[in-house]
């Protein structure tokens, strides 16, 4: 396949994929073997989730330029919407450094993906059954420990085809958070979560890229920002009406067909 056509492909899978909770690591994965990607492209598919970052920051730039005033004037909203974001990055930031050698040796394992697909959408069938009690309405008037557990469960999705966004989600509903609240802090955790991640990785791969490297991360961020962007207000207004339960259906159906693809070729 064409490089330029297989990158576009991925970027948008990318950002597609980034905040709805399917797994975009997964998705990549199961893509890249599909589509013959050669070895060695985990950087890639972990820096190219920043331009679908990058879209969370364009779309709610009103958020954050009032938090920013509201750090300098010292307004307890923006200080408790700082505060939350940061403790629920520090588990993954930990965890992240101290196994980055195990997380990318599973990047090469399709298997992994397939079933922690499957996995993950039983859960999130069970869980949005078993959720009834609602306490947090926004991520301002959540209190450390919600934050924290949050946090804590985000690091599951270290696994590919767990699902960053899939577990930051159901975590948050599990502490009692209103379900849209719950997939803006998704969004809003996403940013200081995958800005580490690609720093790790681009330092880490320092001296294995080259300008046709960059070039591919650059056309892949670009791509997956453009998808993000429409997906994130799409997001949104279909999880109010409809929930979390479509995704996991789709996740155990696509999950079972890569099972069976990968168990026979």
């Amino acid at each position: 396949m064409n490089p330029i056509l297989l990158i576009i492909i991925l970027g948008i899978v990318e950002g597609l994929t980034e905040f709805i909770p399917v797994s975009s690591t997964g998705h990549l994965v199961l893509a890249g073997t599909l589509l013959g990607l050669p070895p060695g492209s985990e950087t890639f598919d972990i820096v190219i989730q920043l331009g679908a970052i990058l879209a969370v920051v364009v779309l709610y730039w009103r958020k954050f330029a009032d938090v920013l005033s509201g750090l300098v004037q010292r307004k307890p909203e923006a200080i408790s919407f700082t505060r939350n974001v940061l403790i629920g990055f520090v588990p993954s930031m930990a965890v992240g450094a101290v196994a980055y050698g195990a997380i990318r040796h599973m990047l090469e394992s399709p298997i992994i993906v397939a079933v922690a697909l499957i996995v993950g959408g039983v859960l999130i069938l069970l869980i949005e059954r078993s959720v009834k009690r609602i306490t947090t309405h926004s991520v301002e008037t959540m209190n450390w420990r919600t934050a924290l557990g949050i946090g804590v469960v985000q690091c599951v999705s270290m696994i590919p085809g767990v699902s960053r966004s899939g577990a930051t989600i159901m975590g948050a509903l599990l502490l009692g958070v209103e379900r849209k609240t719950a997939a803006e802090y998704s969004f809003f955790l996403a940013i200081p979560t995958m800005a580490g991640a690609t720093t790790l990785a681009l330092w880490k791969a320092r001296n294995d890229l080259d300008t046709s490297h960059l070039s591919a991360i650059g056309l892949g961020f670009v791509v997956s920002f453009i998808v993000a962007i429409i997906v994130i207000r799409w997001f949104l207004g279909f999880v109010s009406k409809h929930g979390f339960a479509p995704f996991a259906w789709y996740r155990i159906v696509a999950g079972t067909a890569a099972l069976i693809w990968l168990l026979n070729i």
